[in-house]
C-alpha cells in the first residue's frame, strides 16, 4: 500500500513537471515571437480567393517596421501571372515608435483557372522580407442563353473621326499673327505706292491745264450738266490757287478767297492786276449760282468762263515771284529736315515692324512647340545640347564593354575595398560629369579571381552604401533582372537620391540608373545619375542604358 502512495506520487510529480515545462516552452516561444515582433513583420492578403474574369482582388500588404527605417514596396508586374491594374497609395499609422504601414495593390485576370500569387519582396533597411504565396481561382461568367433575350442586330453607322489636332486653335494661332503681318505689309506697301505716286505727279501748273483739258472733252455743256461743268472749273482754279497761292483757296467762300488775294497782291507777294481778279471774281460767282441756285448760263458764256479761268492761272504762274537766294535756302533746309524725318520714321517703322514680325514668331513657335523648347533652343541648354551633339559609341575596359554617350568618357581611379580586392582585380573605371551636376556618367569594368563567383544580390545590397560615400542621402533602390539585346544577363538597379551642393549649399534630388553584369570572367557596371529636375536628361540616361553592350574578351 506504502509502494502504490509512493508510485502516485511519482506519476503526480512527473505529470506536473511536464506541465511546468511546457508552460516555460511556451513562455520562450511567445517571448521570442515578440522579439520578432519588435524588429519587423510583413504580411499579405487577399480579398477574395475565388473571382469571376476581369474582376478585381484586393491585395492588402501589411508591414510594421522601425520609424528609422526605410521600406521599399514592389511595383511594375509583380504580381504575374496576374495583372496590376492599379497600385494604390500607402496608408501609414504611427503606434510609438514604431509604424504600420499598410499598401493595396488592384489585381486581375482575364483568362480563367487556378492562379497562384508569387511571394512579393520587401525591402525593410538593409533586409529583405518575402510574403507568402497565395491561391487563387478565376472562374468564366456563365451566360444561360435560353433566358438571355434575344435582339435584332443594329445597322452600321458612321461615326465620324474626331481630329485629333484642334483645327480651331491652329487656326487662332496661326491665322491671326498672319493677319497682323498681312495688314502690316499692305499698309507697308500701300504707303510706297502712295509716295510713289506723289513723286510721280506733275506741277500744279501742268496738271490744272490737263484738268482743264479734260473739263474741255467731258462734254459736259453738250449734256446739259452746267452744274458739274462750273464745279470742275471752279475746283480746278482753286486747287491751283491752293498749292502756289493761298493752302486755304478750297475750303474759302468766293469772297473770302478774293479778299485774300488781294492781301498777296498788296504785300507784294503776288503781281496779279485788279482786272485778272475782278474777272476770277466774276467766273466764281456764277459758278456758285450754278451749283447752289441751278442756274444754267448759255454755252458761249459758259465756254468764255472756262478761258478766263486758264487766263488766271497762266496770269497767276506769272505772277508768283521767283524765290530770293534766302528763301531757297531755307527751303532747302526745311526739306532737309523733312527728309530726315522721313528717314527716322522709316528706321521708327522698320524696327517696328521687323519686332512685330519676331514676336508673332516666337508665339507661332511657342504655341507649337512650346514655351520651354523655344527657350532653350534659343539661350542654349547644356543637356539639350548634349542630347543634339555627335554621339560616341566606343568600347571600355576590360572585359570590354561598348556604350553611346554624347561625350567621351575619362579613365579615373576607383578605390576598392579589400573585400573587393579579394574577388575583383584591375582599376578600369571611366566617368563623365559629376554626381551634383545635371548628369553623371561611370563605367566600371574588373576581372574577377576564376575560383570565386560575383553575387549580384550583394551589389544590389551594397548600393545605398556606395551612393553614401560618395555624399547622397535618401536614397531609394529598386531593382529587376535585365538582358540586352545581345541576351547579356544582368540586375538593373533603379532609383533616386538627394545630394547637396557643398558651394551653394543647395539640396538636388536625382535619379539613377545601374546595370550590373558578371560576365566574361568579370564584374561590369554601368551607372547614370541625372538631375529630375533636367527635362532632356531622362531621355539621355535612357539612351546610354539602352545602348550598353558586352563584348567577349579577347
Amino acid at each position: 500500500m506504502a509502494n502504490n502512495e509512493l508510485q502516485h506520487i511519482k506519476t503526480t510529480y512527473s505529470v506536473l513537471l511536464s506541465i511546468e515545462v511546457k508552460k516555460l516552452l511556451l513562455l520562450v516561444f511567445f517571448l521570442i515571437s515578440i522579439g520578432q515582433q519588435g524588429f519587423a513583420q510583413v504580411s499579405a492578403t487577399i480579398d477574395s480567393t475565388s473571382i469571376v474574369i476581369g474582376s478585381e482582388i484586393k491585395y492588402t500588404m501589411q508591414v510594421e517596421a522601425d520609424s528609422t527605417q526605410i521600406i521599399v514596396f514592389p511595383e511594375g508586374q509583380t504580381f504575374t501571372p496576374l495583372e496590376v491594374i492599379e497600385s494604390r497609395k500607402i496608408d501609414t499609422s504611427k503606434n510609438g515608435k514604431r509604424f504600420n504601414l499598410i499598401k493595396e495593390y488592384a489585381l486581375t485576370q482575364f483568362d480563367s483557372g487556378q492562379y497562384t500569387i508569387p511571394r512579393q519582396k520587401v525591402m525593410i533597411g538593409d533586409q529583405v522580407f518575402f510574403t507568402d504565396s497565395l491561391k487563387v481561382e478565376v472562374r468564366d461568367v456563365l451566360v444561360d442563353t435560353t433566358k438571355q433575350k434575344m435582339y435584332e442586330i443594329k445597322p452600321l453607322v458612321e461615326v465620324k473621326a474626331k481630329s485629333i489636332v484642334n483645327w480651331k486653335k491652329w487656326l487662332l494661332w496661326i491665322g491671326i499673327p498672319l493677319l497682323i503681318l498681312g495688314l502690316i505689309f499692305f499698309l507697308l506697301f500701300k504707303r510706297k505706292k502712295r509716295k510713289e505716286a506723289k513723286a510721280n505727279e506733275l506741277p500744279p501748273y501742268e496738271r490744272a491745264i490737263q484738268a482743264l483739258q479734260r473739263i474741255d472733252e467731258s462734254h459736259l455743256l453738250e449734256q446739259d450738266s452746267h452744274k458739274e461743268y462750273y464745279s470742275q472749273i471752279s475746283d480746278t482754279a482753286r486747287k491751283y490757287i491752293d498749292e502756289e497761292v493761298y493752302d486755304h483757296a478750297m475750303e474759302s467762300t468766293t469772297d473770302e478767297l478774293i479778299a485774300r488775294l488781294d492781301e498777296e497782291i498788296k504785300s507784294g507777294s503776288l503781281n496779279l492786276d485788279k482786272q485778272t481778279i475782278e474777272e476770277l471774281k466774276k467766273v466764281l460767282k456764277t459758278a456758285d449760282m450754278a451749283k447752289f441756285a441751278k442756274s444754267k448760263p448759255d454755252i458761249i458764256t459758259a465756254k468764255a468762263d472756262r478761258n478766263v479761268i486758264e487766263q488766271v492761272i497762266h496770269k497767276t504762274k506769272s505772277a508768283i515771284p521767283e524765290p530770293t537766294e534766302e528763301e531757297l535756302l531755307a527751303d532747302e533746309e526745311y526739306r532737309k529736315s523733312v527728309l530726315d524725318k522721313k528717314r527716322k520714321k522709316k528706321i521708327v517703322l522698320g524696327s517696328v515692324a521687323g519686332i512685330a514680325v519676331i514676336a508673332i514668331t516666337l508665339i507661332i513657335f511657342i504655341a507649337i512647340k512650346g514655351y520651354d523648347v523655344v527657350k532653350d533652343t534659343l539661350l542654349g541648354h547644356p543637356t539639350k545640347e548634349l542630347a543634339e551633339s555627335e554621339w560616341i559609341t566606343s568600347a571600355y575596359g576590360a572585359p570590354p564593354v561598348t556604350i553611346s554617350t554624347p561625350k567621351v568618357l575619362i579613365r579615373n581611379e576607383f578605390q576598392m575595398t579589400e573585400e573587393q580586392k579579394q574577388l575583383l582585380k584591375g582599376n578600369e573605371t571611366f566617368v563623365y560629369g559629376s554626381l551634383i551636376g545635371n548628369f553623371y556618367i561611370t563605367l566600371s569594368t574588373l576581372k574577377n579571381d576564376k575560383s570565386s563567383k560575383i553575387d549580384l544580390n550583394k551589389v544590389v545590397e551594397g548600393v545605398v552604401g556606395s551612393f553614401e560615400a560618395l555624399g547622397a542621402k535618401n536614397i531609394s533602390v529598386k531593382d529587376e533582372e535585365y538582358e540586352t539585346l545581345a541576351g547579356a544577363k544582368g540586375v538593373k538597379i533603379f532609383g533616386n537620391l538627394e545630394v547637396t551642393n557643398p558651394v551653394t549649399q543647395k539640396k538636388q534630388k536625382s535619379d539613377y540608373l545601374m546595370l550590373n553584369f558578371a560576365e566574361n570572367g568579370g564584374f561590369q557596371q554601368i551607372t547614370v545619375v541625372y538631375n529630375v529636375e533636367d527635362r532632356y536628361a531622362k531621355d539621355i540616361a535612357e539612351r546610354i542604358i539602352n545602348s550598353v553592350e558586352l563584348k567577349n574578351a579577347k
